[in-house]
This record gives structure tokens, sequence and C-alpha cells, in this order.
């Protein structure tokens, strides 16, 4: 399966997921799922057969609200059963609402209080540079997500160890859970603080295939820093009456709103 073609099963099962359980964070999964599409599908070294081999990459979705994203990928790439996925959010079910480790294969990290996904990737990745291990550590912010002072101590204590197999992606899709970015708590000059606490920095269209490929491919050898992807998105990508709309951050679609993002879903993939 090619990445396009999974990105657009992941957004069709995120909608019926998060419909049927009437959870929330649509939007959000929306707008990181190219960039999930992409890691699953072509980036990352994955044994969905041995899902605990030391080899394997780690990814933690650090912005954990955007967990049934995740979950349709594990199913699609064969972790677990994809009718699975029906339970999300179900009582009794182990598909939490924010992704859960427990008992879920392919899940590194159970996620959800923001700042903490960073701090411990960054951990992984020290462990695997000192041990002499060649996989990578990959970890997905989001932007709101970077108010928290947690991730900058481990910023700063990432490029201090020259953590080069370190990858982190910021689907910066300028909008949190109740409004704009640049009105909340600014983070520009994004780039420029990254840089500055001495990362290797990458700016991407976080909805091209070609381009996340390209930022996401291993550093130049020698490169002795980690690298931050600032994948610019758009929250609710793909369903355009959904798109740069903050309502959807805790609003899932029912009725007549479920059939026309399926619809648009379907059409666009066969356009």
């Amino acid at each position: 399966m090619n990445t396009q073609q999974l990105a657009y099963r992941i957004r069709r099962h995120a909608v019926l997921m998060t419909s049927h359980g009437k959870s929330s964070h649509i939007g959000s999964i929306l707008s990181m799922t190219d960039i999930v599409a992409v890691l699953y599908g072509e980036v990352m070294h994955i044994d969905p057969a041995n899902p605990k081999s030391l080899s394997r990459d780690r990814f933690i979705l650090s912005k954990g609200h955007s967990g049934a994203g995740v979950y349709a990928a594990l199913a699609e790439c064969g972790f677990f059963p994809v009718s699975k996925l029906a339970t999300h959010y179900q009582d009794g079910s182990d598909l939490s609402g924010h992704v859960s480790h427990k008992g879920i294969p392919g899940v590194e990290l159970s996620t959800g209080s923001l700042g903490h996904g960073l701090p411990v990737a960054t951990g992984m990745a020290l462990s695997a540079h000192r041990d002499g291990r060649d996989h990578r550590v990959f970890v997905l912010l989001s932007d709101g997500e970077c108010d928290e002072g947690s991730n900058w101590e481990a910023i700063m204590f990432a490029a201090h160890h020259h953590l080069s197999n370190l990858v982190v992606v910021v689907d910066y899709n300028k909008l949190q859970s109740l409004g704009a970015i640049s009105e909340t708590l600014n983070l520009e000059p994004f780039t420029l603080k990254w840089e500055a606490f001495g990362w290797r920095v990458v700016e991407a269209d976080g909805h091209s295939h070609p381009e996340l490929l390209k930022a996401l491919a291993r550093p130049p050898s020698g490169e002795r820093r980690p690298t931050c992807v600032i994948a610019h998105t758009t929250k609710g990508r793909g369903i355009s009456f959904m798109e740069n709309q903050v309502l959807w951050h805790y609003r899932s679609p029912q009725g007549a709103e479920l059939e026309a993002a399926l619809a648009e879903l379907d059409e666009n993939n066969h356009a």
C-alpha cells in the first residue's frame, strides 16, 4: 500500500471511530495523518510480526489525544485486526481515546498529558546512543504542546548529548484547543528557537508526502545534532468544512456531517 492510500484509510477510519465513540480531536487527527502515513508506510523500520524487536524504530505520539490516527495506522500495517478499530472509545475497550500502550502492540508509550512524550523519547534515544544501536526514535508533537517547559528542557538535553538518532516532528497547524497559536502563546520565530537550542531544523509541507519523505530521511553522515521537522499542516485536513476550524478539536461528526465527511474523503480518493 502506498502512503497516499494509507493516509486515506487512516482518515476514513478516524472519522468513523470518533463518530461512533462520540470522542473528540478529529481535527487534530486529520492534520497529522499524512505525517503518520509516511512514517508508518515508508520511513520507520517496524515489524508487526515482531513489535518488540530491539532493532525497531520507536515512535511516540506525544499529542496523545490524536490516538485514533495511530491506532488506524497500526491496524492497517498489520499490528492488530482492522475490525478492532470499531471498539474505539467503547466501554471496556483497550483502544482508549488517548493512545495507550496497554495491550496494544506497536504503541511504545501511553500519552495524553502534554509535554511528556519528548522527554521520554530523549531518554530512549540516549539509551540507544550509548548502546551503539542504530535505530531512530521519532516523536510527534503538537504546536500547542510546545508551550510546555518540559519540552524545552528535553530539547536542550538532546542537543547537549548529540542525539542524532532523535527526530521530532511538530504538527504545526497553527491552532490549539481554544484558539490560534499566535493569540494563545506565540511560538515564532519557531525555527530560530530550535536552531538556537542546537538542533538541525527542516521545514516541510506536512501534507506533501515527497517533502515529508525527504525531511524524514536519515541525516547526513557525521551529523551530531537531533533533527526537528517543522511540518506546516492544516487542522481538519481533507474535509473542507473542518479545515482551519477550532470547533473540531472537541467535536465529532454525527448524522449528515458524518455522511458528508465520508463522501468527501471517498471523492478525493478517487479524483
